[in-house]
C-alpha cells in the first residue's frame, strides 16, 4: 500500500464524515458515497455536511462525492464502510462492482443482522475477501471531538500489518493518534459491546443512579466485555487497552455518546420507539443488544451477561427498567 491509492468513505452520518475530515489532512481527494442527494448537494455547496458535525468545513476540491455507491466503490482502492449495521446489507447489496482485490475497511460498531456476522466477517464469508484485506478502525474516538480537533486515538487492526501500518497513517494528524493490532475480530466486538454497556449506563443515569453505582456498571462491563470476546475469538490480548476498556469509558461516560443518550430516555421513561424517533442518529447499541443476545444464546455454555441480559429485557420483552436495573444491582460486585 501507498499514498498513491485512492481512499473512500461509504456513509453519511457524524463517524462517516469525521473519517472524511482525517483523511483530507493527508490526501489530495477522498471519495465519499453518500445516499442522501440533498446532503450531497448541500456539501457542495456549503462546504459542510448539513446534518452531521456542520461545524466541519470541506475543500470542495478534495472531495469527489457521489449517490452511486458503484461510482466509489470503482473509483477507490481502500473502502471504508461506516454505514450503520442495520442498513449494512441493503446497501451493499447495489454493488455490482466487484471488490474482492480491494481493501475493506470497517469503521461499523455492530453486527450485521441478516448473516449475524461481524462487518469483517461478512465481507469475507459474503465476498470472500481475505482477512489479510480487512481492517478494523476502533476508538477511542468521538466524530465531535475529531470535529474540534481534540486530541484523539483510534486503533486499526489488521492481520497483514503493514496494511494497518499504512491505513493508520492515512487517519494521523495532529490531532489524530494511531496504533496498530492484529485483533482484528476482538477489536470488532469490544466497538460493539461498549455501545451496550452505554446503553446501561445511559439508563442508569436516567433512573437517577449516581456516580458510585456507574463506576461499578462500568468495571463489571468490562470483566463481561472480557468473558463475551473471549469466548467468541480466544486469543492473547490485554482488554485494558484503549480499543477495548478506553473505548468503553468514552463512550459510557461522555456527554456526546449518542448510546448513552438512548438509554437515559429508556431510563427516564421514553419508550424504544419514541427515543428512536426523538433522535437524529442511529444507536447502533439497539442492534448490538440483540445480535450479542441471540450469539450467547447459540452457545452451548453460556456465558454470563448479567448487564446485555438486562439491557435486553427492556429493550426487547419490554420489562421495566426500574425493576430489571434494582435486579441487576444484586448481580454486580
Amino acid at each position: 500500500m501507498s499514498k498513491s491509492l485512492k481512499y473512500a468513505v461509504f456513509g453519511g452520518g457524524s463517524w462517516a464524515t469525521a473519517i472524511v475530515k482525517m483523511l483530507c489532512e493527508n490526501l489530495d481527494e477522498v471519495g465519499w458515497y453518500m445516499r442522501s442527494v440533498y446532503a450531497k448537494e448541500h456539501i457542495l455547496k456549503e462546504k459542510h455536511n448539513p446534518s452531521y458535525l456542520s461545524s466541519v468545513e470541506f475543500h470542495t476540491e478534495q472531495l469527489k462525492l457521489s449517490n452511486d455507491i458503484n461510482e466509489i466503490a470503482d473509483y477507490a482502492d481502500v473502502l471504508i464502510f461506516v454505514i450503520p449495521s442495520a442498513f449494512m446489507h441493503s446497501e451493499l447489496e447495489k454493488l455490482s462492482v466487484g471488490i474482492k482485490n480491494k481493501t475493506v475497511v470497517s469503521a461499523v460498531k455492530g453486527i450485521i443482522p441478516e448473516s449475524g456476522l461481524l462487518v469483517g466477517e461478512h465481507f469475507h464469508d459474503i465476498y470472500t475477501i481475505p482477512f489479510e484485506n480487512i481492517v478494523v478502525i476502533s476508538g477511542p474516538c468521538h466524530a465531535e471531538e475529531v470535529a474540534l480537533e481534540r486530541l484523539s486515538y483510534l486503533t486499526i487492526s489488521c492481520a497483514d500489518q503493514e496494511k494497518a501500518q499504512e491505513v493508520a497513517k492515512q487517519l494521523s494528524s495532529d490531532y489524530i493518534r494511531t496504533k496498530t493490532s492484529d485483533d482484528i475480530i476482538g477489536t470488532e466486538y469490544a466497538a460493539m459491546l461498549k455501545n451496550i454497556y452505554a446503553i446501561a449506563a445511559g439508563m442508569a443515569h436516567g433512573l437517577g443512579y449516581g456516580d458510585n453505582f456507574q463506576s461499578v456498571l462500568m468495571s463489571n462491563a468490562i470483566r463481561e466485555m472480557k468473558r463475551f470476546i473471549k469466548k467468541m475469538h480466544k486469543m492473547k490480548r490485554n482488554i485494558n487497552n484503549s480499543a477495548y476498556l478506553g473505548d468503553l469509558l468514552v463512550t459510557g461516560y461522555s456527554t456526546f455518546s449518542r448510546n448513552r443518550m438512548f438509554g437515559n430516555m429508556i431510563g427516564k421513561g421514553y419508550t424504544v420507539k419514541s427515543a428512536q424517533m426523538e433522535m437524529n442518529m442511529v444507536a447502533e447499541g439497539y442492534y448490538a443488544t440483540k445480535s450479542a443476545h441471540l450469539l450467547n444464546e447459540k452457545n452451548q455454555k453460556k456465558t454470563k451477561l448479567p448487564i446485555i441480559d438486562a439491557v435486553y429485557s427492556i429493550l426487547y420483552e419490554g420489562k421495566n427498567p426500574k425493576k430489571v436495573f434494582k435486579k441487576l444491582t444484586e448481580k454486580l460486585d
